[in-house]
């Protein structure tokens, strides 16, 4: 009858030593990292979506607005998330998702999605992640409605957000968000990740390029005026992208595989 759910918290000792040392290296309230001896590739996403799923729905005490980013992170933690009844909590896109490709993952639809599942409301971004020009991005921003979600998004509780490498495995790639041109003049730009579509560089600050003047959503510097920003990712491409964006102070909490967290540890200094 769907009353009664049980999740197990596949932790070990190794694992529990991970969490315990990212938490300290990088200041996170917390760090969940899931075991991943035997899995496939695609087990892996799941699991590490079902333990973003499980620590998202511990922690909604006091939270009635949820801001949600996009990708197939989220897609996996929306996919992996249990039915409750929170009919106070709205759930808010924190950038654009209108587009013709892998339409599952966009922002606008994880928002839908999850609001379903938890018995809330959502709001709706009606805008792409990317537009053509600086110009046509200045003008969809000012619009009512636009402008309504944006700072919606930027008075959330809690953000949930993946972290993405552009240059490798990009799911922007593969979307036609990015062209190859484009790849080239991001990696003349120095980037080393990506959050929201918004691509920030060695450093962590946000890349003064033509394609972060064209992204309607938050921008990095909103996000960490979030109260609490939930981060979901998992492979050894996203590395050098976590590391960064966690020395930067994006994130207060991280959800992933231990193979990426054990990376994560060797790869600090």
């Amino acid at each position: 009858m769907g009353i009664v759910e049980i999740y197990i918290k596949d932790e070990n000792a190794h694992t529990a030593a991970l969490e315990h040392k990212l938490e300290k290296m990088y200041n996170l309230k917390e760090a969940v990292v899931v075991p991943t001896a035997g899995l496939t590739p695609e087990m892996i996403k799941r699991s590490v979506g079902k333990a973003a799923a499980y620590y998202v729905s511990k922690n909604l005490d006091g939270i009635n607005s949820l801001g949600i980013s996009w990708g197939t992170a989220l897609y996996n933690m929306v996919n992996e998330y249990p039915y409750e009844n929170r009919p106070e909590l709205n759930i808010v896109p924190l950038v654009g998702g209108m587009g013709r490709k892998l339409v599952d993952i966009h922002s606008n639809l994880l928002a839908y999605q999850l609001a379903q599942k938890v018995n809330g409301t959502c709001s709706y971004l009606y805008a792409p992640t990317m537009v053509e020009s600086e110009d046509l991005k200045q003008r969809l921003i000012e619009s009512e409605d636009i402008a309504k979600v944006l700072e919606e998004g930027r008075q959330v509780d809690m953000a949930l957000v993946g972290i993405g490498n552009p240059l490798l495995n990009s799911t922007m790639s593969t979307m036609e968000y990015l062209k190859e041109e484009d790849l080239v003049s991001l990696r003349k730009s120095g980037v080393v990740g990506d959050i929201g579509s918004r691509f920030y560089d060695v450093v962590g600050e946000q890349i003064k390029h033509p394609l972060n003047d064209r992204v309607i959503g938050l921008n990095l510097k909103e996000l960490q005026g979030i109260p609490e920003v939930v981060g979901v990712a998992e492979g050894a491409h996203k590395v050098e992208s976590l590391l960064i964006a966690l020395k930067t102070g994006y994130l207060n909490v991280l959800i992933l595989d231990d193979s990426t967290a054990q990376s994560l540890l060797n790869e600090h200094v």
